[in-house]
């Protein structure tokens, strides 16, 4: 793969990582995977009184709970994750990297996908198909870290989310993640 091919894709995931804020980034997880739609919310855009505070209207409304593109298998993975449908979400997104073997997202939605379903010999299985495509990127060790801290498996969580933390020493999400860790060695109770 070229240099300039490389970095477009690496761009690529790093910008969709921090506009979704994958699932492994934050504490309260408000990404494109883990969030769930407000079975209360009015998703046709209407403006509801779920939606008035004391500074009026919500500035951004509630996703749509039907993709996009409605035949495209990452976004109905996107949808069936963010609805709790695991089984289904690893079905779009595992038919998206048969389609496309290249595709950072499905592989990434894939190794989430997996990760709930404590599939984590197939979540460390794509989670090494991305790290030979786009190398060992902050990101995606951020989200290695997470998947081993789901597992209990808080030395591997610390050793990946500490080699995370120095490629890029300000990210919030790898130092939240670090946080979250020390609680959950604290409590010894593994992240959910």
């Amino acid at each position: 793969m070229s240099v300039g091919v490389k970095r477009s894709v690496i761009v690529a995931l790093t910008g969709l990582l921090w506009l979704s804020g994958c699932e492994t980034t934050s504490l309260r997880a408000p990404d494109f995977l883990t969030s769930k739609p407000d079975p209360a919310a009015d998703t046709t855009g209407a403006i509801g009184p779920h939606d008035i505070g004391d500074e009026g209207p919500a500035a951004e409304p509630a996703p749509p709970l039907t993709p996009s593109k409605p035949n495209d298998d990452v976004n109905l993975g996107r949808m069936h994750f963010r609805e709790g449908n695991y089984g289904l979400a690893e079905r779009y997104f595992r038919h998206a990297v048969e389609q496309g073997p290249r595709d950072a997202e499905a592989w990434l939605g894939l190794a989430a996908s997996y990760d709930r379903l404590k599939r984590y010999d197939l979540a460390d299985r794509a989670y090494k198909q991305l790290f030979a495509m786009l190398g060992r990127t902050p990101e995606l060790l951020n989200n290695q870290g997470y998947s081993y801290m789901l597992r209990g498996d808080y030395p591997h969580a610390r050793a990946t989310l500490l080699e995370a933390q120095a490629k890029d020493p300000r990210n919030p999400y790898i130092a939240n993640n670090l946080a979250l860790l020390a609680e959950s060695i604290r409590i010894h109770k593994a992240v959910r």
